[in-house]
């Protein structure tokens, strides 16, 4: 294998490529996939576009605003002067971007491009910590930062960077520099095997990864997955959820859009209700986002604002097909779910139309093939689990890291994800095979919250898995081993939640913690990661049950009274003891705490909703946590404990072994309505 000649001053890419021998087979069998030898991507997606439907087409919309692809050129091509006349910017040279998904966001990845640069985009909620790592890998040499976003990224320890601000008003803005540059700029000629931009992902050890793409493979995933399955027109209108710092967003939300000469509108955040209303008042026609936000959107019974949609693209997590199901029964659409990665770039196995098959992911993306091997690289029988296995026109390219070997063997990208294919061809997710947890679309890697705990000093051991979760897929959960004399116990969890979110980026922070006296380990003092999987996909046992609100629980104001709520929860905790074999333990073992919090009226005849549930088992004690739900949602929540101790006994008793593993691994039990 041999690269083009480079258009690179600044070899850093090049020069920590890994070695020929360690690439993935790269294969080029669509027509459309033959590209020049020399290629700069934004010039494809921009010039290009423009050259053929023309400069005054909407381009780049916001709930308040809109750039024609005329206007996106002119600020691409001032931003791109700058970089070159101003701030000295090399072809080669690394361009750090942070910020939230906005029109000057697209414009300066756009323009580090076409001047010649390599661009770094990240994550806009990434923390200090995580900016330093991710420098210290990349090198980027200036970082052009929304104005808003300054303040992680001044505080990451960045030696020797340049860091310059847009968006705002300052007379040393970008946004306010460029408009003195004039219009127009030629874009550097380079290499098709070029590398254009360094995304990063998650690495189970905690290290992020690098992973270098080429000009070329920016306008493969438009040109297999977009092109072939999403089948875009210059009339659409692409929206989602995904940052542009997620090669997910970057494809769905910019270059799909700009190589169809479609229009997308970028959105700097939105909750599922707020998606779904920007949806219906600008028209979407296309819509990117993971499953965790389809549920949302159909759980608020807001379906029918994305009637409108023609494509609805779900990825970042696997899609159950009862969802699938139940959005098509609110819809009428059959949304196109897909797996990518940022390794391959985008997505490459999916289906659409009458193609689709509900639970299933799909088959290859036209340009792609895929696999199912055993551990040793060989086939498996359709039917059998094994390890997914992918090669097409990209392919996982660490920089400088020793995981290529990993991730590459004899010519297939190993994408840590463990399939089935049926006789037919297509392909249904199992499960992970490494230490990634994907929650509500995120990849987050469980090491790295694991360093983030363990630097709290009340922390002396912890680990970190996935634990199910119907509405996000997983969630994290941490298991922490507590310094001696800190107390197990809300607070203490709260407060190591929040150091998480103070120390990476906030989404990563364990939704559970669990205390424990110790981690679960291997003969060799391995942790036994898998044991601990194991307790997590476990339940705390929990039950519902419904009755009337009586006479005697309110007064004529709705106020009612505390001994109803803890009369409804005892009547809970008797119906699930009961449900578990354990009704002899109801009214032997004395409350020792019971407190609610009061949130709304109920009123005589309201039905009203316990869920109670086991949150910890202690050696003799007991605790529930309870809500208590009224037709106009919470009505009250709280906190019960109990003991088990005997009436006339000294003392409480270890519960038995059986009893604790039933309580703590029970599940959801049979709902109760109580006449």
């Amino acid at each position: 294998m041999e690269l083009s000649p480079s258009a690179h001053v600044d070899t850093f890419c090049r020069d920590h490529l890994p070695p020929f021998e360690q690439w993935p087979e790269l294969l080029f069998e669509l027509p459309e996939l033959a590209y020049p030898d020399r290629l700069n991507c934004a010039a494809a997606l921009l010039d290009d576009t423009i050259a053929r439907l023309g400069p005054d087409r909407r381009c780049l919309l916001t709930p308040t605003g809109q750039w024609t692809y005329g206007e996106l050129r002119d600020h691409t091509d001032r931003i791109a002067r700058l970089l070159t006349e101003d701030l000295g910017l090399t072809t080669g040279n690394r361009v750090l971007l942070r910020g939230p998904n906005t029109p000057w966001l697209a414009a300066c990845w756009l323009a580090v491009l076409k001047a010649g640069g390599v661009a770094v985009t990240t994550m806009p909620l990434l923390r200090a910590t995580e900016l330093t790592e991710l420098a210290g890998i990349a090198q980027p040499v200036l970082a052009l930062c929304d104005h808003r976003f300054l303040d992680e990224l001044q505080r990451a320890r960045t030696p020797g960077l340049r860091i310059l601000a847009y968006g705002g008003h300052a007379p040393d803005d970008l946004t306010v520099r460029c408009a003195a540059k004039p219009a127009g700029f030629t874009a550097v000629p380079t290499a098709a095997d070029d590398v254009a931009l360094i995304a990063f992902t998650s690495g189970t050890t905690g290290r992020p990864k690098a992973t270098l793409h080429f000009h070329r493979d920016v306008l493969a995933n438009a040109d297999t997955f977009s092109r072939h399955l999403l089948r875009p027109t210059p009339d659409d209108l692409f929206a989602g959820t995904p940052p542009l710092g997620f090669t997910f967003g970057l494809g769905g939300l910019l270059v799909f859009p700009l190589r169809a000469g479609a229009a997308s509108l970028l959105l700097e955040q939105a909750t599922p209700e707020q998606l779904a209303e920007q949806v219906r008042e600008h028209g979407v026609s296309v819509l990117f986002t993971a499953p965790t936000a389809y549920r949302a959107v159909l759980a608020a019974g807001l379906a029918d604002r994305l009637a409108g949609v023609r494509r609805c693209v779900s990825a970042g997590e696997p899609l159950p097909a009862a969802v699938w199901r139940a959005f098509h029964e609110a819809t009428g659409q059959r949304l196109i779910d897909g797996i990518g990665a940022t390794e391959l770039l985008h997505v490459f196995i999916a289906a659409a139309d009458g193609d689709v098959r509900p639970g299933s992911t799909g088959r290859p993306v036209p340009g792609y093939r895929a696999a199912i091997l055993d551990g040793q690289g060989r086939p498996v029988p359709d039917g059998e689990p094994g390890l997914l296995a992918v090669k097409g026109p990209t392919g996982c390219r660490y920089l400088d890291d020793e995981r290529q070997l990993g991730y590459v063997r004899d010519g297939w990208n190993l994408t840590g994800d463990t399939y089935v294919r049926d006789r037919d061809g297509y392909f249904w997710y199992q499960a992970r095979t490494d230490d990634m947890i994907v929650s509500a679309g995120y990849n987050i890697a469980g090491p790295e919250v694991e360093q983030a705990l363990a630097t709290h000093p009340d922390v002396t051991d912890c680990a970190v898995v996935g634990s199910p979760d119907e509405r996000r897929g997983s969630v994290v959960k941490a298991y922490v081993v507590l310094r001696a004399g800190v107390p197990a116990g809300p607070e203490t969890a709260r407060l190591l939640q929040d150091h998480v979110k103070r120390t990476i980026a906030p989404y990563k922070y364990p939704r559970a913690v669990e205390f424990v006296t110790g981690l679960p380990r291997t003969a060799t003092g391995k942790l036994h990661r898998a044991e601990l999987r194991r307790l997590a996909s476990l339940a705390p046992a929990s039950v519902t049950v419904e009755r009337r609100v009586e006479w005697s629980d309110t007064d004529a104001a709705g106020h009612y009274h505390f001994s109803a709520v803890q009369r409804w929860a005892e009547a809970a905790e008797a119906a699930l003891l009961r449900r578990l074999g354990l009704a002899e333990l109801f009214g032997r073992i004395p409350r020792v705490h019971f407190e609610a919090d009061y949130r709304q009226r109920l009123w005589f005849g309201d039905v009203v909703r316990t869920e109670l549930r086991v949150v910890r088992v202690g050696g003799s004690s007991l605790h529930y946590a309870f809500e208590v739900h009224g037709p106009h949602g919470l009505a009250a929540n709280g906190r019960m404990s109990v003991v088990n101790a005997a009436p006339h006994t000294e003392g409480p008793e270890p519960w038995p072994a059986q009893v604790r593993r039933t309580l703590g691994e029970a599940g959801p039990q049979q709902p109760e309505v109580i006449a």
